[in-house]
């Protein structure tokens, strides 16, 4: 079965979120994340998965990760965190 997530990534060196999806286990994805590259991400080496949320296709996981991003609310997100929907 294929499975897709949405994930946010919280900084405490930073006091930011990152809002991703991937169709790799989020653990998996976080190691990029905090490896040498040239991303947002790369700001910082204490980022940890705050929030996931599977989901059966990659389109799905997508338009939630645009969604989650389209809201530009720190509240928002981090209601959605505290909630874990």
């Amino acid at each position: 079965m294929f499975m897709a997530w949405v994930y946010i990534l919280y900084s405490t060196l930073l006091d930011k979120y990152y809002i991703g999806h991937t169709e790799m286990r989020p653990e998996e994805r976080l190691k990029r994340h905090v490896t040498n590259h040239g991303g947002f991400t790369a700001r910082a080496k204490d980022w940890a998965i705050v929030y996931r949320r599977e989901y059966s296709t990659k389109s799905e996981a997508f338009a939630e990760e645009r969604r989650m991003k389209n809201l530009k609310s720190r509240v928002m997100i981090e209601r959605m965190i505290e909630k874990g929907d």
